[in-house]
């Protein structure tokens, strides 16, 4: 397969049709095939008061993009031995150990009984019970009365993480899939078994040997105008999801550089918290295409990723009766460890290629890998939330539509 030039022309005017209709503030897209980079467009603003310039250099929000990060730190630590995916939670962070969950059809948090402690399998797999703020429920609702959302200025992630412990699990573990916290849990697992924060544990085992040096939970210093502002369409929180509204404006400021949590963070959230560069990211997404190597520096065992990018679920997402936001569709799509997996491209309603292992963050970024095609996609923009537009399964219909004998 190869590329056709004129058809991946196609992705520019697409971009710049988002950011003249104000969709998007701006946007960046970088493609790779075998290795080699065959296509990158940035166009509009990543500050739209001062004017600048949304390019290959602007540092982003990239939120959940960070799970995948988080998975394959996690699984770095399992190919040393150290646990069993199998394994409870509670074997590393105790507060997890007397769960209860709440009944089937109840109305009230205080309507429970016992529950099994997750698995780290099951918290990298969105199985655990656990869930979101933003989700529809009684545990979501509970979550967002304590504001648990794991964002930067929250404290430390120990503590967030024994707040949680407090609470009960929206179902038993294993019964369903449900968006979750889950991986905010295995960054602090991370950080027990491997001794360091999580921040340490990233930039030593992760971005510097694969030389993602603008990739952190905090701005780097020096990156001076480079981070991207924030907006959302939304009348109210960009988050609050449950309550979502539209309103007048369609780029709204919700989040900017000099005023953001991201600027200092002191909690490391494994599930959202990362801020990248588009150049840095697709390193990461190298790594992944490159089964866990990239430029001769391998991360995890080849067969070590075939692991996780194999769906890990009895069926696909929407077999398990979901009831949460997701960042990609639940129809013909599995979930591995650390992305979403595409078992049936005709039942996802998208073009792609069976084994497709991607994700997405909340500001509508989104990254995939078609093993098949030996190629990588990444998209950058910072409009929240992810589902306000179709951009993702636009891109990869543009995408796919370049590829040709």
């Amino acid at each position: 397969m190869k590329f056709d030039r004129h058809r991946l022309d196609r992705i520019t005017f697409w971009m710049q049709d988002y950011v003249e209709q104000r969709k998007y503030p701006g946007s960046s897209a970088l493609i790779t095939h075998k290795g080699n980079e065959v296509f990158f467009h940035s166009c509009g603003l990543r500050n739209i008061d001062s004017g600048l310039k949304f390019d290959r250099s602007t540092l982003v929000r990239i939120y959940s993009m960070t799970k995948p990060v988080t998975s394959v730190a996690l699984m770095m630590l399992a190919e040393q031995g150290l646990f069993h995916l199998d394994a409870p939670v509670s074997e590393f962070l105790p507060e997890f150990a007397d769960m209860k969950a709440l009944v089937p059809g109840a109305e009230r948090i205080d309507q429970i009984e016992a529950a099994t402690t997750p698995t780290l399998h099951q918290l990298l797999t969105h199985t655990s019970g656990l869930s979101y703020p933003f989700n529809p429920g009684i545990l979501p609702k509970a979550m967002d009365e304590l504001d648990l959302m794991f964002k930067p200025n929250q404290g430390l992630l120990e503590a967030q993480v024994r707040i949680l412990a407090g609470l009960p699990l929206a179902f038993q573990p294993g019964r369903r899939w449900e968006y979750s916290v889950g991986i905010d849990v295995i960054g602090r697992v991370v950080e027990v078994v491997s001794g360091r924060s999580l921040q340490e544990f990233f930039f030593e085992q992760i971005f510097e040997p694969l030389e993602m040096h603008e990739t952190g939970f905090s701005v780097p210093i020096g990156a001076g105008d480079r981070f991207a502002a924030l907006y959302t369409p939304l009348e109210g929180d960009a988050m609050a999801l449950n309550a979502a509204k539209s309103g007048t404006d369609t780029l709204r400021l919700v989040d900017q550089p000099g005023h953001s949590p991201f600027e200092l963070a002191t909690l490391f959230s494994g599930g959202g918290g990362l801020v990248s560069t588009i150049d840095d990211y697709a390193k990461f997404a190298e790594m992944l295409r490159g089964r866990g190597e990239k430029n001769g520096i391998r991360l995890l065992g080849c067969k070590t990723m075939e692991f996780m990018m194999r769906n890990h679920l009895q069926g696909d997402i929407a077999s398990m009766g979901p009831q949460s936001f997701a960042e990609q569709p639940m129809e013909g799509m599995g979930f591995g460890i650390g992305g979403a997996v595409v078992l049936d491209p005709g039942r996802a309603r998208t073009p792609g290629s069976v084994g497709d292992f991607s994700w997405g963050g909340m500001a509508s970024t989104f990254f995939w890998v078609d093993r098949e095609n030996d190629l990588t996609a990444v998209f950058f923009t910072q409009l929240s939330p992810s589902s306000s537009y179709p951009s993702r399964s636009e891109l990869k219909a543009l995408v796919q539509g370049a590829l040709i004998e």
